[in-house]
C-alpha cells in the first residue's frame, strides 16, 4: 500500500529536495514541507507542475539558508478589519453621517463577500469591487453614490495595508474618476419667497433660516442660541457635542434682516434654536428638528406650488443670487463653507445665464427706444 504521510519521501507523491525542503503532491497541488523555528511547516506552491515545485521548493531552501525565510502571515478576516476601521472612525470624530455611511457600505460589501464565498481581507479585490458597483447601479444608486461608496472600501484596504495586515494592494491599479456633476435644480429669489410663504407651522423658521443663511440643514439643526451674536450680527457655525459642520471648519454668517428679526421672535425653548413641536409620541419640549420630516414637509409644499426641490436647494438658491448680485467668490466662500470647485462653477454658470438674460432685456429696450425714435 502507497504510504499517504507527506513527511514520508518514500511514496511517488514526494521527493526531498535539498538538505531542509521536501515538496509532495496533494489533490493535485503540491507543498512544501519543512522545518522552521523548531516547528513544522507545510506550505503550498500553487503549482501542479513538479519542474515549478522543484524551483521553489529551491527558493525556500535558500531562503532558510541564509535567514530570511518569513511566512507569509494570514490575512484577516474582512468583518475582523471592518471592525477595527469602524473603531478607528469613531476615535477619529468622524461625523456620525459618515460613519453611517460607512456601517452601510461595509454591510452591502460583507454580505456580497459571503456570496462569493469570500472571507479575507485580502479577497476584497477589483473583481469583488465590480460586483458590488454593478450591484448598487442595478439597484438605482446615482454614480455619485457609487463613487463614493467605493472610495470608503478603497479606505477600507488602505487601512488594512497601514496596519500591516496585507502585505500587497490588492486594490492596485484601482482608478475612481469622479463622476460629473449633476445639475441640481435652483430656485429664482421670487420662487424662494413663494415657498416661505405658503410654509405655515414650526417648520416654518427652519426654512427661512435654511434661505436666509445658505447654510445645509444639519447645521441649522444644530444651531444653539449660544451662537446667535445679535450684538455683532453673526450667526456662528462650529462644531459642538459629537457633532461638527460637514468641512470641519467653524464660519460666521452676517445676518440678514429677515433672520434677525426671525432670531428675535422666537421663543428660547430649549438650547436650540429650532425645535420641533411636541406632541401625543414625543411630549418632551425643545427637540431638536427632525432633517427627514423637514424634507417631507418641504416635498410636500413643492408639489403644491408646482416646483421641485430639496432642502439643500435653498443653499444653492442663496449661493447663485450671491453671484448674481456681484457678491465675490471669495465672500461667498466665507459664508457657505467649503463648496466643491465643481459645484461653483455650476453656481457661476446659474450666474451667467441670469446675466445673459439681463442683458437680453436691456438690448429689447435699446430696440424700442430705437424704434420709437425712428417713428
Amino acid at each position: 500500500m502507497q504510504n499517504e504521510n507527506p513527511n514520508s519521501f518514500a511514496n511517488l507523491n514526494s521527493e526531498k529536495i535539498g538538505d531542509l525542503v521536501g515538496i509532495f503532491q496533494r489533490a493535485g497541488v503540491w507543498y512544501a514541507n519543512f522545518q522552521c523555528e523548531g516547528k513544522q511547516r507545510r506550505q503550498s506552491l500553487k503549482t501542479r507542475s513538479k519542474k515549478e515545485a522543484r524551483r521553489r521548493a529551491l527558493l525556500i531552501e535558500a531562503a532558510l539558508l541564509t535567514g530570511e525565510y518569513k511566512q507569509s502571515a494570514r490575512s484577516p478576516a474582512l468583518e475582523s478589519v471592518i471592525a477595527d476601521y469602524l473603531a478607528y472612525v469613531s476615535t477619529e470624530r468622524r461625523a456620525k453621517k459618515t460613519v453611517e455611511k460607512c456601517k452601510l457600505t461595509f454591510k452591502r460589501l460583507a454580505r456580497l463577500a459571503e456570496q462569493h464565498h469570500l472571507r479575507s481581507i485580502r479577497q476584497v479585490d477589483r473583481k469583488l469591487i465590480d460586483a458590488y458597483r454593478a450591484e448598487r447601479v442595478a439597484a438605482g444608486s446615482k454614480p455619485k453614490t457609487v463613487h463614493h461608496q467605493t472610495v470608503i472600501i478603497r479606505q477600507l484596504v488602505n487601512f488594512a495595508l497601514s496596519r500591516n495586515m496585507l502585505s500587497t494592494d490588492p486594490l492596485k491599479g484601482l482608478k475612481l474618476k469622479n463622476p460629473k456633476p449633476t445639475r441640481q435644480p435652483c430656485w429664482e429669489r421670487g420662487e424662494v419667497e413663494k415657498i416661505l410663504a405658503a410654509a405655515t407651522g414650526h417648520h416654518r423658521s427652519s426654512l427661512i433660516l435654511l434661505a436666509e443663511t445658505g447654510c445645509r440643514v444639519g447645521e441649522i439643526k444644530h444651531l444653539t442660541w449660544d451662537d446667535v451674536d445679535f450684538e455683532r450680527s453673526l450667526i456662528h457655525i462650529r462644531p459642538k457635542d459629537d457633532w461638527k459642520p460637514k468641512t470641519g471648519d467653524q464660519r460666521a454668517i452676517p445676518m440678514s434682516p429677515k433672520a434677525r428679526a426671525l432670531l428675535k421672535n422666537l421663543p428660547r425653548l430649549s438650547r436650540w434654536v429650532v425645535t420641533m413641536k411636541p406632541s401625543i409620541r414625543h411630549p418632551t419640549v425643545g427637540r431638536q428638528i427632525s432633517e427627514r420630516r423637514l424634507l417631507q414637509y418641504l416635498k410636500r409644499l413643492l408639489k403644491r406650488l408646482g416646483l421641485t426641490g430639496h432642502l439643500h436647494t435653498f443653499s444653492h438658491a442663496y449661493i447663485s443670487q450671491a453671484l448674481i448680485q456681484g457678491i465675490p467668490e471669495a465672500i461667498v466662500r466665507q459664508w457657505v463653507g467649503h463648496v466643491d470647485r465643481d459645484v461653483m462653477r455650476l453656481y457661476t454658470h446659474i450666474a451667467d445665464e441670469a446675466s445673459q438674460a439681463a442683458m437680453q432685456r436691456l438690448s429689447d429696450a435699446n430696440s424700442k427706444t430705437t424704434a420709437a425714435q425712428g417713428a
